[in-house]
């Protein structure tokens, strides 16, 4: 099948339904991208990041890849971050996981996929470096939610100690990193309490965030 009608009758049948309710949309969207949030997440098709937070195209510039990493030699993270930091201004960097994530399962079960092995290397290595609290916990699924959750917050530091959010700091700019969680089974997130605002605050709240949940730093 080479067309794909239904999509396009969504989205015709979408823009209608915005122009009703708001006549001048589209004219605002197409004239400025002004959001105040960046949004790090995973490409799991189950987390739409503007639907889950209730925010209209515009509102939320977003980065998403499997597993939602932030890799200090990914230039695509990188060139997102930077053009959301210095070109946009956002004033929220949000490193978003979800609970079922599957390269995070992947990733604990140690599956071979192919290429993809490779990125969710990095998430192993957040799992080695968490191999003792992650053993106290005798059930699978318990286990890799919480792999999940310590994820989230190594991926929020890693944000934190990027130039691009050190430079950012340093010339006094507006600007916090967050660590959040989505679950699938109630729609809701959970903020896991690593708002950093400063670079002399980052090691502070992301040892306490780790400790929290049975880690260590």
């Amino acid at each position: 099948m080479r067309s794909l009608d239904a999509l396009f009758a969504s989205n015709r049948a979408w823009a209608r339904s915005m122009t009703a309710s708001d006549p001048t949309f589209f004219e605002r969207l197409a004239a400025l991208q002004a959001p105040q949030y960046l949004w790090i997440g995973c490409s799991d098709s189950r987390v739409p990041a503007n639907q889950i937070v209730g925010l209209v195209p515009g509102e939320l510039f977003v980065q998403r890849n499997v597993a939602n990493l932030a890799v200090h030699t990914d230039l695509n993270f990188l060139s997102v971050l930077q053009f959301a930091v210095d070109v946009l201004g956002v004033r929220h960097a949000i490193v978003c996981g979800h609970y079922g994530c599957g390269g995070v399962g992947a990733a604990a079960r140690g599956d071979r996929l192919g290429l993809i092995d490779n990125w969710l290397r990095h998430v192993q290595d957040v799992c080695e470096k968490h191999a003792t609290a992650l053993a106290a916990i005798g059930d699978e699924r318990k286990r890799i939610d919480r792999l999940c959750e310590l994820n989230v917050i190594e991926q929020a530091w890693n944000v934190s100690q990027t130039t691009v959010v050190l430079d950012a700091w340093k010339r006094g700019q507006d600007l916090t990193v967050h660590a959040w969680i989505y679950d699938i089974g109630d729609g809701l997130l959970r903020d896991l309490d690593v708002s950093i605002a400063r670079p002399d605050e980052a090691a502070v709240r992301y040892a306490a965030a780790l400790r929290a949940l049975g880690a260590k730093p």
